[in-house]
């Protein structure tokens, strides 16, 4: 069994910052891609940002220059540093994980149960 744990979310005024974490736990041999995806209020599921084992990142559009996504492989954790915050990054961000389990050979997804993110002022 694999679990995917967030936290850092919360309420923030617009131009703010906050720093989410997501900590992978259990059967794991690898993780291979870590990652951000958000989910407004009526909206999909969208990405937010990327990063390999070997530290190749990859940001949405409306984010670049302003989010910072990190990983420490050690710890199996990933981060997402959010910086100027807009009130339109209101969203439930959720972390996923490509990891391969304890007698696995190909890599199954996985999500955290969600943190709220809220702008506002």
């Amino acid at each position: 069994q694999v679990q995917l744990v967030e936290s850092g979310g919360g309420l923030v005024q617009p131009g703010g910052s906050l720093r989410l974490s997501c900590s992978a736990s259990g059967s794991i041999v690898t993780i291979i891609t870590m990652g951000w995806y958000r989910q407004a209020p009526g909206s999909q599921r969208e990405l937010v940002a990327t990063i390999t084992r070997g530290g190749s990142t990859n940001y949405v559009d409306s984010v670049k220059g302003r989010f910072t996504i990190s990983r420490d492989n050690a710890k199996n954790t990933v981060y997402l540093q959010m910086n100027s915050l807009k009130p339109e990054d209101t969203a439930v961000y959720y972390c996923n994980a490509e990891i391969v389990r304890i007698g696995g050979f190909l890599p199954d997804d996985y999500w955290g149960q969600g943190t709220h993110v809220t702008v506002s002022s």
